[in-house]
């Protein structure tokens, strides 16, 4: 009596190399077929290869709205720091001393005549104050790419067209108002951003390097050298910094150039600014230093400057970017507050404390309350710089993907 045959693979399909189908079973290609590709014509090391692939970091980032506003407020800040002299209508010194205290003018358009401001009348007061307002039957021409003070465009092309400026170079136009001498504000403005801005981006720069440096070395040879840095860095830390910014920046000359002292300044930001991002590079040394990339990087024969530079710093690259993108508020911060103080940058040099500066009598806040605008710009550099460092962390988060 022969026994029914179970469902079940052919033995004469099997020995011909063909495999039969199974009713029941998953065809070839479904997923769980370990022989099989998934659906969609992927095959498994395709399939496996994208699923340990971390999820792109413009992606994260971009879901993060307040971080993607900081970062377009951010490039259009570099902007300004690369074309300051093309988008100010006048130069720094430019004055007029018939406009002290101008408020600022409306941007007005035209079909027959184009851009235009009105003019000033003014009257003066039993005090002798000028109070200024809009003059109606007066209309100053504005035109885009207007001829000015000739300038060097990025410090080499020389050039003489400004973004906007009034068809007559003499004529007033102050969109943002002018301070107590006739200068006009936006253009001061402007070149403001661009020294505060720089100074911080070197500032963190330098700092970015000698933290680095200073603790990769003490993370990566531990022993007597991580002790010493160590003791270096408590040091440094130690120490008010606002006092020790104050001493430092009091010490240089005042006769000294202000190129110069904006180097001296940088410098002196920079010295202060490394002691916790050397912190945090040396914890993650230590913890680098005995995984198996390492080891095996050094049994390999790998220099050690190989095995700092090519195998162990970009393993966090992206939190060093977060790191750096969020020390440059408190760099900007204290520059400002040093040329507030009149101990960091100096005029003829402008930067948002020394507009500041100008701004602390009682007389701006009731009589031109735009010499205020430098503190407000401020706030939004520093908003939008912690943003953009706010996403960076998070988008760079291995965890939150």
């Amino acid at each position: 009596m022969t026994q029914p045959r179970l469902p079940g693979p052919d033995p004469a399909a099997s020995r011909s190399g063909v495999s039969a189908a199974v009713p029941g079973a998953p065809a070839a290609g479904a997923i769980g077929d370990p022989g099989g590709n998934p659906p969609g014509g992927d095959t498994y090391p395709d399939a496996a290869r994208r699923a340990g692939r971390p999820r792109p970091v413009w992606r994260t980032f971009r879901r993060h709205k307040p971080a993607v506003v900081g970062a377009v407020i951010t490039l259009f800040l570099l902007f300004v720091v690369l074309f300051a002299e093309f988008l100010a209508p006048f130069g720094t010194g430019r004055l007029n001393a018939d406009y002290t205290y101008a408020p600022p003018q409306t941007l007005r358009v035209s079909l027959s005549e184009g851009l235009y401001v009105h003019g000033y009348s003014f009257e003066q007061d039993e005090n002798l104050r000028i109070h200024y307002s809009p003059d109606d039957s007066e209309r100053i021409p504005v035109r885009l790419f207007a001829k000015g003070e000739p300038y060097r465009l990025l410090g080499v092309i020389p050039a003489d067209r400004h973004l906007i400026g009034p068809v007559n170079p003499d004529d007033p136009m102050y969109l943002l108002g002018s301070d107590r001498i006739g200068r006009d504000q936006l253009s001061r403005l402007i070149h403001a951003t661009r020294i505060s801005l720089s100074v911080g981006l070197v500032g963190v720069a330098l700092a970015f390097v000698l933290g680095v440096v200073l603790g990769g070395i003490s993370g990566y040879l531990g022993g007597r050298v991580d002790t010493l840095i160590q003791r270096l860095i408590e040091f440094v830390m130690a120490v008010p910094t606002l006092p020790l910014w104050l001493g430092m920046t009091a010490a240089i000359p005042v006769d000294i150039g202000p190129v110069r002292r904006y180097f001296l300044i940088s410098v002196i930001l920079s010295l202060l600014a490394w002691t916790t991002l050397a912190r945090e590079v040396r914890g993650r040394f230590l913890t680098l230093r005995h995984e198996d990339f390492v080891t095996a990087a050094r049994l390999d024969g790998a220099s050690g400057g190989r095995i700092v530079f090519r195998h162990m710093l970009p393993s966090f690259t992206s939190h060093l970017i977060a790191a750096l993108t969020l020390s440059v508020p408190g760099v900007i911060l204290a520059e400002t507050a040093l040329s507030w103080l009149g101990l960091g940058m100096r005029p003829p040099v402008v930067s948002l404390g020394v507009l500041l500066n100008d701004a602390t009598s009682v007389r701006v806040i009731d009589q031109a309350p735009w010499l205020l605008l430098p503190g407000l710009l401020v706030v939004v550099i520093v908003l939008a710089l912690n943003f953009v460092g706010d996403g960076l962390r998070d988008a760079a988060d291995p965890y939150r993907h």
